[in-house]
């Protein structure tokens, strides 16, 4: 009889005997396949790792692990391992006082490590978990500080600026009586001055090329929104330069006249009123124009 042939005969009678005494045979060969190399090291180094007790996770006490952070950052200056430290009380003991407490030294570690994502991250859970705190104006200004570090020069997109100046105000709107707000005001007006120093840089290309009124449109930016800022100087003498190129000698003559009341002894001041004397016209304020409005808006009309 064929192999073929006793295979198919034999199919039938196999039934689940068949198929028990082919599953204890398989468990069989991966039990001996499991213990060849068992056997070969007896009771050694495999065997122990193979029977040994997972003792990874070691609990340790909340405060211990915080002082060790403390001394890591502090004596060894080990900003990275210091964080880990803090990362591991909030781990261990996540709604301990000590956890709250790591928390913030971890974002404090982060920064001054110069991991500025990892410290909004940090500090940004902060005040979400603990928006009562006395500490959260730190963990606020945390966020603000690390964008701020973070500003590009002005030839670069300003998106980070846009998100410093956001999270600035924001420690000057919630905290307005705390320690950081002063601060908060010098790094906010550091970064309008940034974007101030963007919108000019973009004004000065199109001024060069001859496009004046996308150039005006910059330069007007500058005055409405960054008055404050060392460039509102120099835009408003370019305001003046761009609307007397344009024929709209009004708009340019108010310009000159509100730079030399505001800026009398600017040497921006000197040459737009010279570019107005040159047209045969004196610098003139209109009330009306929006360059007036703006500097009345802020009291320095």
């Amino acid at each position: 009889m064929s192999a073929q042939r006793m295979t198919l005969e034999s199919g039938k009678s196999l039934g689940r005997s068949s198929l028990a005494r082919a599953a204890r045979s398989l468990r069989l060969a991966g039990l001996i396949a499991l213990a060849i190399p068992l056997s070969g090291c007896g009771t050694g180094a495999l065997w122990d790792k193979f029977t040994a007790k997972d003792d990874t996770f070691n609990e340790e006490p909340a405060d211990k692990l915080y002082n060790e952070g403390l001394y890591l950052m502090n004596q060894r200056k080990d900003l990275k391992a210091a964080s880990k430290k803090f990362e591991e009380v909030d781990r261990q003991h996540p709604y301990s006082d000590w956890a709250r407490k790591s928390l913030l030294m971890s974002a404090y570690s982060f920064y001054n490590a110069g991991d500025y994502d990892s410290c909004i991250g940090a500090a940004t859970r902060y005040v979400t978990l603990h928006p009562g705190s006395p500490d959260a104006a730190y963990a606020q200004y945390l966020i603000a500080a690390s964008h701020y570090d973070q500003i590009p020069d002005i030839s670069r997109d300003q998106g980070r600026t846009e998100k410093a100046i956001a999270a600035l105000e924001e420690v000057i709107r919630k905290y307005p009586t705390s320690e950081y707000a002063n601060s908060a005001k010098a790094k906010l007006e550091g970064a309008r001055d940034q974007l101030a120093g963007k919108e000019m840089d973009v004004g000065r290309y199109y001024m060069e090329r001859r496009d004046y009124t996308a150039a005006i449109n910059r330069f007007k930016t500058v005055v409405t929104r960054y008055q404050t800022t060392r460039h509102v100087e120099e835009a408003l003498a370019r305001l003046t330069e761009a609307y007397m190129a344009i024929g709209i000698v009004g708009e340019a003559q108010t310009a000159a006249a509100v730079l030399g009341h505001n800026f009398p002894d600017s040497r921006w001041y000197k040459d737009a009123y010279n570019l107005v004397k040159s047209g045969g016209l004196e610098p003139s304020e209109n009330k009306g124009s929006y360059i007036s409005r703006a500097f009345k808006k802020l009291g320095l009309g």
